[in-house]
């Protein structure tokens, strides 16, 4: 169980041999690394599914191994423009995920490693940034030249990249840290650090691809991998708008919007979970919930009813089928301009 997935486990991994099991895509969400939020998000889990089978039939088709086998559709597993509802849930290789012990925020690694052995998901999300917006962490751990912009500050205005930014930062301490190359280098374990970034890049810009094609802006995102015997596999859930940054005609379309509107209308509470990851770090505690004194609330009605829409109409847009019942693009980002 992750915040918004259901695992479920039909043939377990081993050391040397991968398994097979499904995603359940929830109407969950999460924001702020805060875990399961009040309310759900009607078919957001379909959204993302559609979506998340798309991506990988993309990145199949141009040779990127993944761990996907395909939608689940009437108890059939199948490819995504060959299903007959939006689909909840998809097919798997599973991987291995050793216990990563820790004390206070000392996290060995070389016990996981060494329970890993050879058939391990990979600690590390790799993202890619083709974009910078007002407010972003980037902005704070490099100068605008570091990134091959011309000038001296950075611009007040969201710009965009003239090459992507690949950074790592790891996938099971209890807050995600920025990793230097030697330190991500060193959590991969097995897997080559150069191949991670040689994928990450092939990924982003096949997904920047596929959104421009759609009139989408695809600004930034994340994969994570798998290390079966050598060979390193796109895992997890790829070019959702969960897992990536899209917008359409300078509005969010992500889950970027809900985020934002968190900081505008429940900023006491993001204001406490800032606070508690930074007492966390200075107090050496892993678990910095337990520091938080403010708890979220939930949406209105209206909120969760045009996000949902948001999502919908957005999956439709990009997997170019009508197969939720959904307003147009236009119609949806319209109404969330109002939030």
């Amino acid at each position: 169980m992750t915040s918004v997935k259901e695992i479920h486990v039909e043939k377990a991994p081993t050391p040397d041999r991968l398994g097979r099991g499904r995603f359940l895509f929830t109407d969950d969400y999460s924001v702020f690394d805060w875990g399961k939020m009040p309310d759900p998000i009607p078919q957001k889990g379909a959204s993302l599914c559609a979506m998340g089978a798309a991506n990988f039939e993309l990145l199949e088709d141009n040779g990127i191994d993944t761990h996907y086998q395909g939608v689940i559709d009437k108890g059939d597993t199948t490819s995504i423009d060959a299903v007959t509802l939006p689909p909840q849930e998809m097919m798997i290789d599973l991987t291995r995920i050793p216990e990563l012990p820790h004390e206070g925020r000392d996290y060995d690694y070389e016990a996981f490693h060494s329970a890993a052995e050879d058939n391990y998901l990979i600690p590390l999300e790799i993202v890619f940034r083709n974009r910078v917006p007002v407010g972003s962490s980037l902005r704070s751990r490099a100068d605008p030249e570091d990134v091959g912009l011309d000038a001296d500050e950075w611009p007040e205005e969201a710009v965009d990249l003239p090459e992507p930014v690949i950074e790592f930062t790891s996938k099971y301490e209890e807050s995600d840290r920025v990793l230097s190359r030697e330190q991500a280098d060193t959590i991969a374990g097995r897997a080559d650090i150069e191949d991670l970034e040689s994928l990450a890049k092939s990924v982003n810009e096949l997904i920047t691809q596929r959104a421009d094609d759609v009139g989408l802006r695809h600004e930034d995102g994340k994969i994570e991998c798998l290390y079966s015997e050598g060979d390193i596999r796109v895992a997890d859930v790829v070019g959702t708008f969960d897992e990536n940054r899209f917008s359409y005609d300078d509005q969010q379309v992500s889950k970027e919007l809900l985020r934002q509107y968190h900081k505008r209308n429940q900023s006491d509470w993001v204001e406490s979970v800032k606070q508690a990851k930074q007492d966390a770090r200075e107090q050496d505690i892993a678990d910095w919930r337990t520091l938080c004194d403010v708890d979220p609330q939930p949406l209105d009605r209206d909120v969760i009813m045009a996000v949902s829409d948001l999502y919908t109409a957005g999956a439709n847009a990009y997997i170019e089928q009508d197969l939720f019942d959904a307003p147009s693009l236009d119609d949806a980002v319209t109404r969330v301009k109002d939030l």
